[in-house]
């Protein structure tokens, strides 16, 4: 099946029935400990249309200032070979350098901006987003699916009135479809499945002609990418739907203006608007009272999923929220200024879940921070994200020993870089697997071809600083050195020196041992290492 599911295990927020589930982080819970005024920003860089929202908090109470919406249609460049157009690639960091002078003096610890369906799917993403960073003053983060419906639901939960009984949430976007089931805050089920209104639209009324057949076709396609999950909704059940995106806002508007609204978009709404594109026969001849010019190319595909929901899950009435994934990522944003990180309730999921040596990941944590502080001012190093990375690989370099101990730190790698993280953008997920894929053994660095380009030098220094601490802590002894100093070369970044107190390491012969294999390992991936107290050959 072509919907997105956990390739490892059940993460926090997506619990099974009758587990207990850790809530994805509320500004409700947190933001009283925080004082003053800031301002925060959230960037959904959509596939049919760009989104930002600021909003300013002021003593933990959260007011939107501003909401800036630019249609974009940024799935309609992806050619055949999977790659954006340059003329899709051109709008869309217009769009940005727009939202960027908004956003110029906002700290980048107080703005995300992440891309869904379009860029997981283009071949040139890596690119793209490197342009995008430029435009926008800020990096993209690329997030997964599963990802996208978490936050979409983070955003439906805090803009909708507090409800009792589990709530269904659809998000129909231009290039993928979420569907969340949920209680209060907490994710019970999560999906992402593979068709948009643009994509949909593209494929089954891409001549802009509409008929019977065309929208039976769309309809039964829809039905089938709903198959995998539409038992397991159906068994858990849900008391509301809910409703967000552009697709179900147009439909509503569309329901309201033309008298088929009940309370809520219903079957009937769905089917009056269908009924009316067959009649018009084509784009160039619709004329429905509240359906827009933008809207138009792309509402077919939206109602053929859009009813295929309602079958699938025999939604009987929908009700337009005004959250959506902006204001999850919002949220989310305000759960990591206020010490409520989703990121590190996976991470602590991750390591009960896989029974990690957690002593042994506290030692390797202190070590490598010593490290960092050593060369954190002349390396150039981000100092927060690298610190966040660095105590993540420390917590979750063994959980691939649940696997097999041989090769561990590869099966570690693979469940990090594929495993569904809350939290977790796909470029942190490949970040943190390329530091544990280098930590031992041969020296990887053709491996982090994964890594963005520009992130590419921090995460080598990242992963030697981790691996001098991992091959410390070898003998997963409490003591670690009682001084250490890390030097990468003023003239020859490939030049790195570590200086340990001579005593401790001659009461150590194995580490010695170890590092000097550290060495030869270093020197196959063409950087120099040396050790104090050590012989010539290191």
């Amino acid at each position: 099946m072509s919907n997105e599911r956990p390739t490892a295990s059940t993460p926090p927020d997506v619990a099974p029935s009758g587990s207990t589930r850790l809530r994805s982080p509320t500004v409700a819970d947190a933001p009283r400990r925080a004082r003053g005024s800031v301002e925060v920003a959230a960037v959904d860089l959509g596939s049919h249309s760009f989104h930002m929202i600021v909003a300013r908090v002021d003593d933990g109470e959260v007011r939107v200032v501003d909401r800036v919406r630019s249609h974009v249609s940024l799935a309609a460049g992806l050619d055949e070979a999977g790659n954006l157009d340059e003329a899709a690639q051109r709008r869309a960091l217009e769009c940005l350098q727009r939202f960027g002078e908004r956003i110029r003096g906002i700290p980048s610890d107080r703005v995300r901006a992440v891309g869904t369906n379009t860029l997981r799917k283009a071949r040139d993403a890596a690119a793209f987003a490197e342009r995008a960073h430029g435009a926008l003053g800020h990096p993209i983060e690329t997030i997964s699916g599963q990802e996208e419906a978490r936050l979409v639901y983070l955003g439906v939960a805090h803009a909708m009135p507090s409800h009792d009984g589990r709530r269904l949430v659809v998000d129909i976007g231009g290039g993928s479809t979420e569907c969340i089931l949920g209680d209060g805050f907490d994710v019970v089920e999560a999906d992402s499945l593979y068709m948009g209104c643009v994509s949909h639209s593209r494929r089954f009324f891409g001549d802009g002609e509409f008929s019977k057949d065309r929208f039976r076709a769309a309809r039964l396609a829809a039905r089938m990418e709903l198959e995998s999950i539409e038992r397991s909704y159906r068994r858990r059940g849900f008391s509301s739907a809910i409703g967000c995106s552009g697709t179900i806002h147009a439909t509503a508007e569309i329901g309201r203006r033309n008298g088929w609204w009940d309370d809520g978009v219903t079957p009937a709404t769905l089917k009056a608007i269908r009924k009316a594109l067959i009649a018009a026969g084509s784009v160039q001849r619709v004329a429905i009272t509240g359906l827009d010019e933008e809207r138009l190319p792309v509402i077919a595909g939206g109602i053929s999923i859009l009813e295929a929901v309602f079958d699938a899950f025999g939604v009987e009435r929908l009700t337009p929220s005004a959250g959506a994934l902006r204001e999850g990522v919002l949220y989310d944003l305000m759960g990591r200024i206020h010490h409520e990180d989703a990121r590190e309730r996976t991470v602590a999921w991750l390591c009960e879940r896989h029974r990690v040596d957690l002593d042994q990941a506290a030692r390797i944590e202190r070590t490598a921070l010593r490290c960092l502080d050593e060369i954190v001012a002349n390396a150039e190093l981000e100092r927060d994200r690298a610190e966040k990375l660095l105590r993540w690989a420390s917590h979750l370099h063994e959980i691939g020993l649940s696997v097999a101990h041989t090769g561990y730190h590869k099966h570690s790698a693979y469940l990090l870089a594929n495993a569904h993280m809350p939290g977790f953008s796909r470029q942190e997920q490949r970040e943190l697997a390329a530091i544990v894929l280098g930590h031992r053994r041969r020296l990887r660095l053709p491996d982090f071809s994964n890594v963005d380009r520009e992130r590419v030098e921090e995460v080598e220094r990242l992963t030697l600083i981790f691996r001098v601490a991992a091959t410390l802590h070898r003998g997963r002894d409490e003591a670690g050195p009682p001084s250490l100093r890390v030097r990468f070369g003023p003239r020859n970044a490939r030049a790195v020196k570590l200086t340990l107190p001579k005593p401790w390491l001659a009461d150590r012969p194995l580490t010695q041992a170890a590092l000097l294999e550290e060495s030869e390992y270093w020197r196959s991936a063409r950087y120099a290492l040396s050790f104090n107290g050590l012989d010539d050959r290191a």
